[in-house]
C-alpha cells in the first residue's frame, strides 16, 4: 500500500507566502531603524508584507474546498483557543491588519507610528512561527513533530522576506539597494543558520523510533527527493547564495559590488533563496511520512 500525502503544493505555498510576508514586514522596520532615509525599500516590504499573506491566505480557502462556499467555518476556529491553528487566525489576521493600515499610511505620506511597526513585526514574527507549529502538532509523522521545526521556518521566513524585498529593491530602488550594508550582511548568516538547523531536523528525525523517521529522511537525502533536495534546495536555495554574497560582501570591491552587475548578481542570490524557501516546505509536506500503528486481532 502506497501512502498520499494529506497536503500538497497548495499548502505549501500558503506556508511559504505567509511566512515570506511576515520576514518581509520584519525586514521594513529593520530597514527603517538602521537605514530611516530608504524609504522606497521600506515601502516595497510594506507593499509585499500584505500582499502574499493575503494570497497565501485565498490558497488555503481554495485548498478547504469548503472555504469560499462557507466562509463562516474559518470564523469557528475561534471558538478554540487550545487549537494551533485558532492562534493562526487570530496571528493572521492581526498581521493582515496591522500590515494594510502601515501601508495606507505610508502610501498617504503620513508618518507611520513606531507602535505599529513593532506590533506587525511582532505578529509577523508570530505568523513565521506558527506556520511550523502547524505542522508540528501532528504527532504521527515524525518529520513534522519536532520542535526545530518552528524555528526553521522562522529563519526560512525572515530570510525569504528580506530576499523579496533586496530583490525588488535591485529594480525599484538600485541607490538604496546599495545603502543597506547591515541588512545584506544580517541577510548573508541566514542561510548559514539554515544549514544548521536542516542538518539537525534531519538527524532528530531520522533517530525517531519509527521507521517513518527514517524512511522520510531517506527519501529525501537519497530517494524521490534527492533530485529538489540536493539541486534546488541545498545548491540552488543555500550553497550558490552563500557564495555569491560572501564575494560580493568581503571578497569583491566596492565599485564591483555597487555596480548594476554586482546588483543582478545579489538579486540571483535573493532569488535562488527564494526558490530554497518555497522548496523546503514543499519537502517537508509533501516528503514526510506517518508512523504506521499496527492494530492487533481479537479473537
Amino acid at each position: 500500500m502506497t501512502y498520499e500525502p494529506i497536503w500538497g503544493p497548495i499548502i505549501a505555498w500558503y506556508l511559504f507566502l505567509a511566512g515570506l510576508g511576515g520576514g518581509a514586514f520584519v525586514t521594513s522596520v529593520f530597514i527603517r531603524f538602521r537605514h530611516p532615509e530608504c524609504t522606497r525599500l521600506i515601502r516595497t516590504g510594506r507593499i509585499i508584507a500584505p500582499a502574499v499573506v493575503i494570497i497565501g491566505l485565498c490558497l488555503l480557502m481554495f485548498d478547504a474546498h469548503a472555504g469560499f462556499m462557507h466562509p463562516l467555518r474559518f470564523a469557528l476556529l475561534l471558538t478554540n483557543f487550545g487549537s494551533v491553528m485558532t492562534w493562526g487566525v487570530v496571528f493572521l489576521a492581526a498581521f493582515v491588519v496591522l500590515a494594510l493600515v502601515a501601508l495606507l499610511l505610508d502610501l498617504l505620506k503620513k508618518p507611520v507610528w513606531q507602535w505599529l511597526d513593532i506590533a506587525g513585526m511582532v505578529m509577523g514574527l508570530c505568523v513565521a512561527i506558527y506556520t511550523g507549529c502547524l505542522l508540528g502538532v501532528c504527532q504521527g509523522f515524525p518529520l513534522w513533530n519536532n520542535a526545530l521545526l518552528p524555528v526553521l521556518f522562522l529563519v526560512s521566513a525572515v530570510s525569504t522576506g528580506m530576499a523579496a524585498v533586496l530583490l525588488a529593491g535591485v529594480f525599484v530602488a538600485p541607490e538604496e539597494f546599495n545603502a543597506v550594508a547591515s541588512l545584506k550582511k544580517f541577510h548573508f548568516w541566514l542561510p548559514v543558520v539554515e544549514i544548521a538547523l536542516v542538518m539537525a531536523l534531519l538527524f532528530i528525525t531520522a533517530s525517531n523510533p519509527s521507521p517513518a523517521g527514517w524512511n522520510s529522511v531517506m527519501a529525501l537525502l537519497c530517494g524521490d527527493w534527492a533530485v529538489t533536495f540536493w539541486v534546488l534546495f541545498i545548491a540552488v536555495g543555500l550553497v550558490i547564495p552563500i557564495a555569491l554574497e560572501c564575494w560580493m560582501l568581503w571578497i569583491a570591491t566596492p565599485v564591483v559590488e555597487e555596480s548594476r552587475t554586482g546588483q543582478m548578481i545579489s538579486g540571483f542570490s535573493d532569488l535562488g533563496v527564494l526558490v530554497g524557501g518555497f522548496v523546503l516546505r514543499l519537502m517537508i509536506v509533501s516528503a514526510a511520512l506517518p508512523i504506521t500503528i499496527v492494530q492487533p486481532w481479537i479473537f
